[in-house]
């Protein structure tokens, strides 16, 4: 009997994800990225507890590559900076509880190197010594392995694979704007138009003729800046309140029913077309005309009451068709007695006498 597949054999496990982010949750509410508040986090919800109860190192080990993916996924981008330093703690901590032996490592995806060190870079530039020191003690233990895929491949997997949704409240916000609405470049800005005002007014060649600049070009700029940044926390708020109030269950079981609906249109338009073409092979069917069909009964008694015999013959076993010989000889009207002449006598001439003629019924010569 062949083994049950674990409910965990995918890249993620529904109630792992969501104890993760419960926890990068509390982590977020400490508005740090200092590893002793993700600690006393991880502590407090007894997270490294999560690899105990499993029997079989085989499983173990399959579980570990589970939770160090869900790690991962949330170490790289879209999610935000704090986020992302959590998913390396998070990582760090799953590393060093993992009961396999030996270690499961972790995959990270040549493609992710160079997100990785600008990471690593803006942390360094930053002075987070506890990202860094954290991100060097697992390259030191050899924990990290980049491969050409994040996960192993597999060829036995469903054409359509689960996936798991991003939370709202981890992805990253775009700060640029926000930088440079609070810089002093719109300064800058309305220094430079003014200069070249100025130029433009001492030039009397080009005074009426060249104007490169926009009035209040400024002040529609930061309007516009202004304007972005309403809608994006009004955006983002609104999606804590959905996911919240279990408005993400909703949205799934809406794409749940538009793809059952999808698939109940797809297979209603194939029945019909099949109706449709069943339809037009049978009216394509010819029947026999009214006269054929009335005439068929007669032809068969005039041949029945022609010879009792063949009647009591036919009768107990199926007739066989007359052969293509006959049917010709019929429409042309020849009879039995003169299919017997040869073929090659109907082509002689009739004018010259002595023609040889084979002989059909020659008795052999007697020997004694």
């Amino acid at each position: 009997m062949p083994r049950e597949r674990p409910i965990y054999s995918d890249f993620f496990y529904d109630p792992l994800t969501e104890d993760v982010e419960e926890l990068l949750a509390r982590f977020q509410q400490s508005d740090s990225i200092r590893y002793e508040y993700f600690s006393a986090a991880w502590r407090q919800m007894r997270f490294s507890d999560v690899f105990i109860g499993i029997v079989g190192m085989a499983e173990q080990k399959r579980f570990s590559r589970v939770t160090l993916a869900t790690a991962v996924k949330y170490f790289l981008p879209p999610y935000s900076y704090q986020i992302r330093v959590g998913g390396l703690y998070l990582m760090f901590g799953l590393y060093n509880t993992q009961l396999a032996v030996p270690r499961v490592p972790i995959r990270l995806a040549l493609g992710d190197w160079d997100i990785i060190q600008k990471f690593l870079k803006d942390s360094v530039n930053s002075g987070h010594q506890d990202v860094v020191y954290i991100y060097h003690k697992l390259v030191a233990a050899k924990a990290i392995h980049f491969t050409a895929m994040p996960h192993f491949l597999s060829f036995l997997k469903l054409r359509k694979r689960k996936q798991n949704n991003l939370c709202a409240g981890f992805i990253g916000r775009s700060m640029a704007v926000q930088e440079l609405f609070s810089a002093d470049i719109l300064e800058e800005v309305s220094n430079i138009e003014s200069q070249y005002e100025k130029l433009k007014e001492n030039t009397v060649a080009v005074r009426c003729e060249a104007s490169m600049t926009q009035r209040d070009f400024t002040a529609r700029l930061k309007d516009c800046m202004a304007e972005f940044l309403t809608w994006q926390q009004k955006t983002f708020s609104q999606a804590e309140a959905d996911n919240k109030g279990g408005g993400g269950d909703d949205e799934d079981e809406e794409e749940e029913e538009d793809e059952e609906e999808r698939d109940y249109k797809a297979s209603s338009s194939r029945a019909r077309l099949i109706s449709s073409i069943k339809q037009k092979s049978y009216s394509n069917f010819q029947e026999a005309p009214k006269a054929r069909r009335h005439r068929q009964p007669e032809k068969l008694k005039v041949e029945s009451s022609s010879s009792g015999s063949e009647q009591h013959y036919g009768s107990g076993r199926k007739r066989k068709p007359p052969s293509l010989r006959a049917r010709t000889w019929k429409s042309l009207g020849v009879t039995k007695d003169e299919s017997r002449v040869q073929v090659w006598l109907l082509s002689a001439p009739e004018q010259k006498e002595r023609v040889p003629v084979k002989r059909t019924n020659q008795t052999p010569p007697y020997k004694e």
